[in-house]
């Protein structure tokens, strides 16, 4: 029996969210260019998204281009770029016959053109798609996001918008690049790293984290259900204790 078939259908997360490292570990390996690594982790996004839509999780969310990833030798960064613009180009077909809504966070303007107006068409493209939203985040920081929600907040209550006093949580998360999704339940990192990288930090709170040694382009379908079958063995209490949640 497959990890698919173990999965509870009626306790799935409804965000997950991925780092996805070792590009570049899996190419060294191999005695290949880093950007060998980076074709091959095309792969496992297919591979993830289609598992994600088979089970029908609502929102995927991948870690893809961090805003400190810019500082990586210049041939690299221009190489994933290429890659990322031939890459939206090439599944725009695929998202819209599996009805995917494509998103992206992060400072985009940051993007080259080129990149940024494939990335813009795309997304208005499956904008229709009412099955899964997968989010790209390109440029990506989140003590960033958090600073542009704080300025933006700090704006509102100059201008008289809106109060001190009222300023809670949901407010805070109406500023994030986030607004209108659910919070990640499960934040899958590959590649035998335990860190979280500046990634969604006010939004994985409560998030179950789950660890692989696998590197991302060896990352496939049944490494995903089995992320989500271990999720699914795990009391989720939310600073409760287990009585109060059973």
């Amino acid at each position: 029996m497959g990890y698919k078939d173990q999965i509870d259908l009626s306790k799935l997360p409804k965000h997950v969210a991925i780092i996805m490292d070792g590009n570049g570990r899996w190419a060294k390996e191999k005695g290949k260019l880093r950007i060998f690594g980076h074709h091959s982790g095309v792969n496992s996004v297919r591979a993830v998204v289609e598992g994600a839509v088979d089970l029908k999780v609502q929102y995927l969310t991948l870690y893809t281009f961090s805003t400190e990833n810019w500082n990586r030798p210049k041939l690299e960064v221009m190489a994933i770029m290429e890659l990322m613009v031939s890459t939206i180009h090439k599944e725009i077909g695929n998202f819209m016959e599996k009805n995917v809504r494509l998103q992206a966070i992060g400072d985009l303007e940051m993007l080259p053109q080129k990149c940024y107006n494939e990335l813009m068409n795309a997304i208005d493209k499956t904008s229709a798609n009412t099955g899964l939203v997968l989010t790209l985040a390109l440029s990506y920081s989140s003590r960033r996001e958090i600073l542009s929600a704080v300025k933006s907040i700090a704006g509102k209550v100059q201008r008289g918008e809106l109060k001190i006093e009222d300023i809670d949580e949901e407010i805070f998360e109406e500023n994030l690049f986030t607004k209108g999704m659910p919070n990640p339940e499960l934040m899958i990192r590959t590649s035998g790293e335990y860190r979280i990288s500046n990634y969604l930090l006010w939004q994985i709170a409560y998030a179950e984290l789950y660890f692989t040694s696998k590197l991302w382009p060896d990352f496939r379908k049944e490494d995903f259900f089995e992320a989500i079958l271990d999720y699914q063995k795990r009391e989720r209490r939310f600073g409760m204790t287990s009585e109060q949640v059973n």
